[in-house]
């Protein structure tokens, strides 16, 4: 019985960081998966070129230099002046990169290809649910209210028993005669 090699582990934030959207459609460059399965990008690319009937324009398609403008500005990569790309990099779709393992068949791979197959399933549920999405956030938007509510009285309680208590009006301190009585009552 052959033993498996243990299954290569990355982390899904490194890979939800190498996931753009162009076109509108969440995409992985050709040298970001280049890495991930440790091959050079120009032998990535070989391998799909000798297979481009398996990535039709809805699995992979090759970005504009605009787009790679653009790109480049979002992601804050910045030129090297040593050799660099001849050609303009492909992207791949989720579709693109589950084809991606029947090109590259190697066990690092597959197991790359499942992980990252992963990471756009929870984008996409993630991103397609926005009922459930706006129906949470009104519901903290509601809790918020209440204990803000709440908070108002608790705050108007703690100020009126920091309040000091009313004094009972003062009578006058001496002897009064009837006399003085009409005064004060005729001369508030």
């Amino acid at each position: 019985m052959a033993k498996r090699k243990q299954s290569v582990q990355v982390p899904a934030e490194v890979l939800e960081n190498q996931i753009h959207i162009v076109r509108g459609q969440r995409v992985m460059l050709d040298e970001d998966l280049a890495k991930l399965y440790d091959v050079p990008t120009k032998v990535f690319n070989q391998a799909v070129k000798r297979n481009l009937e398996r990535f039709p324009g809805d699995f992979s398609f090759q970005l504009t230099l605009q787009e790679v403008t653009i790109l480049r500005s979002q992601i804050a990569t910045s030129r090297s002046g040593h050799g660099g790309r001849r050609y303009l990099p492909r992207v791949f779709i989720e579709h693109g990169v589950a084809m991606l393992s029947s090109v590259l068949n190697s066990q690092r791979a597959i197991d790359v290809n499942i992980e990252i197959i992963h990471v756009f399933i929870r984008l996409r549920r993630l991103l397609a649910t926005p009922g459930e999405l706006a129906a949470q956030l009104q519901r903290l938007a509601e809790t918020v209210q209440l204990h803000d509510e709440q908070m108002k009285v608790i705050t108007d309680v703690l100020r009126k028993l920091m309040e000091p208590p009313p004094q009972p009006p003062r009578g006058r301190i001496g002897f009064q005669t009837p006399e003085m009585q009409d005064f004060a009552e005729n001369h508030p």
